[in-house]
């Protein structure tokens, strides 16, 4: 879903009551944002001026002063019409008024007021003026003329008033101002268009970055490359074409690809207007710190995140769900807490997949993983994802970083608005019921972190017979036999357990039940003696040094985050983490590049 883009309008107002009527009217919108300034003619103009139009998307303004303003910038300026409406309204009052009197105005005023007397054959005397100057002169002799009373701007009116006349105020009525409005958020919409791409195409031209540009047909139409041989294009290529129905999908995007160990940033923004058909990616070689991906940094696109949470129990565990739904709009930073094993990374991908910044990739930051070069990296580097905007950050195991890193990260975020330019989710463990750890615990009341706690298995037991039966599907072309479920007593006893090492433990109890099993259903005997023999087994956070390895995963992926944590144990010693794991530096070298 694309984030929708906010017009930012400066409201010039002849006078108090328009800015009260477009304050209300504005603050019932959600495509726009104003600020609004009262001044007629040159003090409008000096207003603007001085408020510097280059914040703005778009001007709005009346009459005159609107005219004044177009003169001296470029930002467009709508101007807020008179409808015949609003001059109707002014004559209404006027005829009440047994005394001479004449409409006087700038032609945006006494064109519609002609027209309007014009067809209801009302005998007024109408005088269009055309500068502040002329208003006096001409309000001035109407004086002399014996005119006791104006229906006019705001500029005639002043003049009225100075001169001892009665002036009623032709006001814009709510209509014009909401019609000023929505052409403001069109004109302010469409002059972001232009300049964006004209932007972009002055950034084509360039040879600041190599590029490729492909059609609606994955047609390969353009490409450059800014130091020829230094990429491996033809693989870049067939990548990029995989990502163009998602580029055009989501109009602007960025993704991270890494090839032959190489991560590459990818900027993807399909084109509109008169090159509407087309994406554009800009790709810039990566620098990160040794070993990609394996060092505390990783990165998902939407359909990655959407893949391994569907592909998960927590898919169908809909115990927070829509917490999560209803969070993931937001912006505002989130702490995901729960114990170990309750699926803290699941529900960030699903926070990620579901907001408005799921074009962008997800850049999870182990604390757990990340050693001394990850971190320099992350605060000191120039292409750090924390330097970078509109992403999601996922920061894991928030609870393993030291207090001074913690207290470090919180600063820098702080410093740099970090959380003003990129959603930030963090997460951290609790053992049972233990509250959460002080620095987290600081990290969420600075940032004001809205809070998502995930309940422990033995919390959503209802959901066991359910999760068996998913997991039950997938083990089952892997065994010798078809597994049909559990027997009533046996799943009655696994809702039962507690579960302290909630779902990876009930994978792996599950694995092995049905791996042993002897019939297609599992019984109560086997599941008792194998939770038994579980229960003095399973990791917890709270063991092994405050270290516990996630077996969700599959053989390859456990042995990576093994050898990562003796890697972090042995302060990144290539050679005393190989001897102390019994392998050779080679297979060391070959686990931590595949």
């Amino acid at each position: 879903m694309e984030i929708q883009r906010i017009v930012k309008v400066l409201g010039i107002a002849p006078y108090e009551s328009m800015k009260t009527s477009m304050q209300n009217l504005a603050q019932n919108r959600s495509d726009l944002s104003l600020d609004v300034y009262v001044g007629d003619l040159d003090e409008g103009a000096r207003i603007v001026r001085q408020n510097l139009p280059s914040q703005y998307d778009v001007i709005i303004s009346r009459g005159g002063t609107a005219q004044k303003i177009a003169e001296i910038t470029s930002t467009p300026v709508v101007e807020i019409s008179l409808s015949v409406y609003d001059v109707l309204r002014a004559i209404k009052l006027g005829e009440n008024y047994s005394d001479k009197y004449a409409i006087v105005g700038f032609p945006s005023i006494t064109q519609s007021a002609r027209l309007l007397c014009d067809l209801l054959q009302y005998k007024v005397d109408i005088f269009p003026i055309h500068h502040e100057e002329e208003a006096y002169s001409v309000v001035r002799r109407l004086k002399s003329e014996g005119y006791r009373m104006l229906l006019c701007d705001m500029i005639a009116s002043t003049a009225a008033k100075s001169l001892g006349l009665n002036a009623i105020l032709i006001t814009s009525g709510a209509e014009s101002i909401e019609n000023a409005l929505d052409q403001a958020v069109k004109v302010g919409e469409g002059f972001y268009r232009i300049q964006e791409e004209r932007d972009f195409f002055a950034e084509l031209l360039k040879t600041g970055s190599s590029l490729a540009v492909f059609n609606a047909k994955k047609e390969v139409i353009f490409t450059f490359w800014e130091t020829p041989g230094q990429f491996p294009e033809g693989e870049i290529l067939s990548l990029l074409e995989g990502e163009v129905d998602e580029t055009f999908a989501c109009t602007k995007r960025k993704c991270t690809k890494i090839i032959n160990r190489t991560y590459y940033r990818i900027q993807a923004c399909a084109l509109s207007g008169r090159y509407t058909g087309l994406c554009v990616f800009r790709i810039l070689p990566e620098a990160m710190p040794s070993a990609p991906g394996k060092s505390g940094i990783s990165f998902l696109s939407r359909k990655e995140a959407e893949d391994s949470f569907f592909n998960s129990f927590f898919s169908i565990t809909n115990a927070s769900d829509e917490t999560i739904s209803a969070m993931a709009q937001g912006s505002s930073p989130i702490m995901v807490t729960g114990e170990y094993g309750t699926g803290k990374s699941k529900a960030a991908q699903a926070l990620y997949a579901r907001s408005g910044l799921s074009c962008n990739p997800l850049v999870t930051i182990d604390g757990e993983l990340a050693g001394e070069k990850t971190w320099d990296f992350l605060l000191n580097h120039h292409d750090s994802p924390l330097r970078d905007r509109d992403l999601t950050l996922f920061l894991r195991n928030l609870d393993r970083l030291s207090e001074d890193r913690c207290r470090q990260l919180l600063t820098w975020i702080q410093d740099t608005k970090l959380q003003k330019r990129c959603r930030i989710i963090a997460s951290c463990t609790l053992s049972g019921n233990s509250s959460i750890p002080p620095s987290c615990l600081r990290f969420m009341d600075t940032l004001k972190c809205l809070t998502l706690k995930l309940p422990p298995l033995r919390q959503i037991s209802s959901d066991i017979p359910a999760l068996t039966s998913l997991f039950l599907g997938t083990l089952n072309p892997d065994l010798p036999q078809p597994i049909i479920g559990l027997e009533a007593d046996a799943m009655k006893f696994m809702q039962n357990y507690s579960w302290p090492g909630n779902f990876p433990q009930f994978k792996r109890v599950l694995k092995q039940l049905a791996s042993l099993s002897s019939s297609p259903y599992i019984c109560l005997k086997d599941v008792k003696a194998l939770l038994s023999q579980d229960e003095s087994q399973e990791p917890h956070p709270a063991r092994n040094g405050g270290f516990s390895i996630d077996l969700s995963g599959n053989l390859e992926e456990i042995t990576k985050e093994i050898i990562l944590q003796v890697l972090k144990e042995t302060n990144s010693n290539q050679s005393a983490a190989a001897k102390r794991l019994g392998i050779s530096r080679t297979t060391l070298w070959r686990y931590l590049n595949r």
